[in-house]
């Protein structure tokens, strides 16, 4: 049977549930995946603000008790020509090192991400001998990422299995689901990347 290590992006995952409409259930998303396998480890990689609230809190917690190991970086705030606060962060070293110091303890790489940053790692695990699949939405994926992967999984594929029922996010083209100052965050990731917001809602935070 073969191990499998499961890495999940958390913020990208978030930006592809807000594109979808629907909301996942990462208790679910660890069944599914542990499913193709033996589950070695699954890691969740998220930002949090510098004062962490009881939602967000409650929600790394639950994450921790299903069976993630989660990884974190406080999100720094910087101020641009206009005065406007930004929040940013980027776990994609944090990523990157987990998946190539644990590559010996899995068979199976499985990504939960678009970013192209990652095409030379899955290529790099592929020359170990590794299998790499990348689970995401087509329109937030790129090309050399998938083209990197053994296989590539469209969420809207796995929606059954996967999806969290009676919580819902709205769509990415509605107006109402754009973040305000307080949330917003932006990645230093060209536009062809999809810029990924490194925030927590209380949408992402209320787990059963």
């Amino acid at each position: 049977m073969e191990r499998i290590g499961l890495f999940i992006d958390g913020a990208n995952v978030y930006a592809a549930a807000k594109r979808l409409g629907w909301n996942f259930d990462h208790r679910k998303i660890l069944d599914h995946f542990a499913g193709l396998g033996r589950l070695y480890n699954a890691y969740y990689y998220t930002a949090i603000p510098a004062s962490i609230d009881d939602k967000q809190k409650r929600f790394i917690d639950a994450l921790t008790y299903m069976g993630y190991t989660v990884r974190t970086k406080v999100l720094k705030e910087s101020t641009d020509d206009h005065g406007e606060m930004h929040r940013h962060a980027n776990l994609d070293i944090e990523i990157v090192t987990d998946l190539l110091l644990t590559a010996p303890l899995y068979d199976v790489a499985v990504l939960l991400t678009g970013d192209g940053d990652f095409e030379r790692p899955a290529e790099v695990l592929r020359a170990q001998g590794k299998r790499v699949v990348v689970a995401s939405i087509p329109e937030m994926t790129s090309y050399e990422l998938r083209n990197a992967a053994d296989e590539y999984i469209d969420f809207k594929d796995i929606r059954a299995a996967v999806e969290r029922p009676g919580y819902r996010l709205p769509s990415e083209g509605r107006t109402e689901n754009r973040p305000d100052a307080r949330t917003e965050a932006r990645a230093d990731k060209p536009e062809r990347d999809q810029a990924r917001p490194f925030y927590m809602t209380a949408a992402d935070t209320d787990e059963r």
